[in-house]
C-alpha cells in the first residue's frame, strides 16, 4: 500500500521524518528513476534511491562499532552545543544510538545500533560482558596508587572491584595498565583512580566482551559481523 515518502524514509531508519522532508525538497531522492517531490508516495517493490544510493523501505537492524575520539559525547542531541558520536557515522548508516556511554574525555570502543533488543541484552548486568580500559595514570606515590586500585571501592554506596589490572609500562610517576571491569559505573575507572591518589591522563576503552578495538582509526567505524553480534548476546536472546 503506498504511503508518504518521508514516512517511508524515516520508517527505514536512516533519518527522521522532518529530515527525509528536507532531503525530499532538495531534490536528493528519486522514486523509479524520477525526482521525488513533497507530497509523493511510494511502496514496497519501487525503487527509491537518496543521492543515488538505494533506502531499503523496512528498516534494517544496524550495528557498529566506533572509536570514539575524545571531545565527542554520546548523547544524541546536546544542549550545550557538543560535539555528538551520531556526526562520526554518515547518513546511510541510519539512526542509531550508543550501547552505554564513554564520558566526553574518554575514547575507544563504542558499540552502536538502532536495535533495543540488543543493546538492552548488552548493557544487563546479568549478561557478565567485561570490558577493558587502557588508562595512563600519573601519581606521587604511583607504586600505592596501583595497589589500591587492585582493592574494593565502593562508589555510591556499591561495592566495585577491578576485575583484573595489568601495569604495562611505568615511567617515573606515569604508568599505563590495562583495568577490567564488569558492570560499569557511571566514570567508574576515574573515581577509581581518583580515589587511589591518581590522575587519569588517558583513557580508552579496548574492547568490550568479545569485541577488540584492534586498529579501527579514531573517529572510524565499521559493521559488526553476525558472529560478533552473536558472540555478544549469547544465548540470552533467541
Amino acid at each position: 500500500m503506498p504511503e508518504r515518502l518521508q514516512k517511508l524514509i524515516a520508517a527505514s531508519g536512516l533519518m527522521s521524518r522532518r529530515a527525509a522532508e528536507s532531503i525530499i525538497a532538495a531534490g536528493r531522492v528519486t522514486v523509479n528513476g524520477h525526482p521525488a517531490k513533497l507530497g509523493d508516495s511510494a511502496e514496497e517493490g519501487d525503487t527509491v534511491l537518496l543521492d543515488g544510493q538505494p533506502v531499503p523501505l523496512r528498516e534494517q537492524k544496524r550495528y557498529y562499532m566506533l572509536n570514539k575520539p575524545r571531545g565527542y559525547v554520546c548523547s544524541m542531541h546536546d544542549e550545550r552545543g557538543r560535539k555528538s558520536v551520531r556526526e562520526l557515522l554518515p547518513v546511510s548508516a541510519g539512526r542509531v544510538y550508543p550501547v552505554g556511554r564513554l564520558d566526553i574525555m574518554s575514547e575507544g570502543l563504542l558499540i552502536m545500533t538502532n536495535d533495543g533488543e540488543f543493546a538492552n541484552c548488552v548493557m544487563h548486568p546479568s549478561s557478565g560482558i567485561q570490558k577493558i580500559y587502557r588508562t595512563t595514570v600519573t601519581g606521587v606515590d604511583l607504586e600505592a596508587g596501583i595497589e589500591r586500585l587492585r582493592e574494593p571501592f565502593f562508589l555510591d554506596g556499591v561495592r566495585v572491584q577491578a576485575v583484573k589490572l595489568t601495569v604495562l609500562k611505568k615511567d617515573g610517576q606515569d604508568a599505563v595498565l590495562d583495568l577490567t571491569i564488569g558492570e560499569g559505573r557511571n566514570r567508574e575507572i576515574r573515581r577509581m583512580c581518583e580515589t587511589a591518589g591518581l590522575k587519569v591522563k588517558r583513557l580508552t576503552r579496548i574492547a568490550e566482551g568479545p569485541l577488540r578495538l584492534g586498529n579501527l582509526p579514531s573517529g572510524k567505524f565499521r559493521s559488526l559481523s553476525q558472529e560478533e553480534i552473536a558472540s555478544l548476546v549469547g544465548e540470552k536472546r533467541t
